[in-house]
């Protein structure tokens, strides 16, 4: 019975967070869309307005793991069981950062972006992506779509925070804004290298150089800030050339 139940979270919190989403900018929610509240923020770490796109993909991996994960068949699936009610917890994140976001209540969208990011981690960590061989449907269903997910989540947690400090005002300890935007993309940097060669997980990362170009397509017309973003996507990209042609780990097999 708990399995029944947890699959019936999934689909009413999915099924919650599409529609939120959708409503965010169909009414638009306050009246006002995503994006023309993402534009009062004079932040670096922002890309062009098309890579926002990937939240079509990430909706689509969303509903193929609702329904993946509700088939009778996957009732006792252990790693369905491990991720069900986080992955309710995250679309009630997901939907709590959206009526944050359009009400303006910019610290708690961080709060609320947090606790989804933290969702994502666990869900990844317990689907053992790239640590454990699956079936093909659980494959595409889960690991990839969860892959995705967390990377595109983990770079709006970067630019939800340097919204936030832009918000309070805060003065970078008198360093340019170009300085900061350096730091942050040694920190994506370090995150990305260590998914690439403790997993070697391609998703992920190709989410991460979506992004990191259209940051750069963005700012086209500030070296400061284009080279490096560049500088970065180059390396990521390496990276993850590299550990693709490298010897790969055995994968363990599917246990249960």
């Amino acid at each position: 019975m708990k399995d029944i139940l947890r699959q019936l979270a999934v689909v009413l919190t999915v099924v919650i967070t599409l529609i939120v989403n959708i409503m965010a900018n169909a009414l638009p929610i306050n009246g006002l869309n995503t994006g023309q509240i993402s534009d009062q923020f004079n932040v670096l770490f922002v890309p062009a307005g098309y890579v926002f796109s990937i939240w079509g993909v990430i909706y689509i991996a969303l509903i193929a793991y609702t329904v993946f994960q509700a088939l009778p068949s996957q009732r006792a699936n252990p790693r369905m069981s491990a991720t069900g009610w986080w992955v309710s917890l995250g679309g009630l994140a997901n939907s709590a950062w959206i009526f944050l976001w359009h009400y303006q209540q910019f610290p708690l969208t961080l709060v609320a972006m947090l606790l989804l990011l933290a969702t994502l981690i666990i869900t990844y960590l317990r689907l053992e992506s790239g640590r454990l061989r699956v079936s093909p449907a659980e494959t595409w269903a889960a690991q990839v779509g969860f892959s995705i997910y967390l990377g595109w989540i983990t770079v709006a947690t970067a630019a939800n925070i340097t919204d936030v400090l832009d918000y309070v005002q805060w003065n970078g300890f008198g360093l340019a804004p170009e300085i900061w935007l350096v730091v942050v993309l040694a920190a994506v940097l370090a995150i990305t290298s260590l998914m690439i060669f403790t997993r070697r997980d391609a998703p992920y990362t190709l989410v991460i150089l979506w992004a990191l170009a259209g940051i750069a397509v963005k700012f086209s017309s500030m070296p400061s800030v284009t080279i490096p973003t560049l500088i970065t996507f180059g390396l990521v990209a390496l990276a993850l050339v590299y550990a693709l042609v490298a010897r790969k780990p055995a994968l363990k097999p599917v246990l249960g």
